[in-house]
């Protein structure tokens, strides 16, 4: 499996992204050497493709894939696709404050301490669904691991579309996130401009 394995804040600065956007709490003290060189057109939709690529951790074919998915559906575009990167299992279980990072939260789902409406599920890109019910496994609860992860999540907003109960470890996707629930700085029309050439 292809792994990613550029230094976070290095790649934070180059997408000009903050680095809390991942469940980071550093910040880069360096300065872009690109921040005042004009970008072309066809550069600004390459990077905003790449920081949504980096947010959420997928690598090219797969989210070529998610975009292609988000075509055939009826709406929007780009809203369709930034909702199904929203509605991934490892991203959910980020936003519910059951990892401190989103690749510490991939791992965990990989790892098999996450169970979906009762079934295990080790797959990061498992697609959520309105009602779906996402808890940590009984016996991994009282690990320490938790204990500190909530410790560090515990101040995280969770957004309106998921209900999260972090004493028990479980959570319940409410409903399908709109855009405007969705606070990721990624600008998707021209996601969808660079793909529609």
């Amino acid at each position: 499996m292809a792994v990613d394995r550029v230094p976070v804040l290095k790649r934070c600065r180059s997408l000009g992204l903050e680095p809390g956007f991942l469940g980071i709490d550093k910040k880069s003290k360096r300065e872009s050497k690109r921040a005042n060189k004009k970008m072309s057109e066809y550069g600004l939709q390459l990077r905003e493709k790449q920081k949504a690529k980096f947010v959420y951790g997928v690598l090219e074919k797969p989210f070529r894939n998610y975009y292609e998915k988000a075509e055939r559906q009826s709406g929007q575009t780009g809203e369709n696709l930034m909702i199904l990167l929203e509605r991934r299992l490892d991203n959910v279980v980020f936003r519910m404050g059951f990892g401190r990072t989103r690749r510490e939260t991939r791992q965990i789902v990989d790892h098999k301490h996450v169970l979906v409406n009762g079934k295990c599920i080790n797959i990061p890109s498992y697609l959520v669904k309105p009602g779906d019910v996402i808890e940590i496994k009984e016996k991994c609860k009282s690990s320490e691991r938790y204990k500190s992860i909530l410790e560090t999540t515990g101040g995280r907003l969770i957004p309106a579309w998921l209900d999260a109960d972090q004493e028990n470890l479980r959570g319940t996707v409410k409903q399908l996130p709109t855009r405007e629930e969705i606070d990721t700085p990624v600008n998707e029309m021209l996601i969808v401009e660079l793909y529609s050439k």
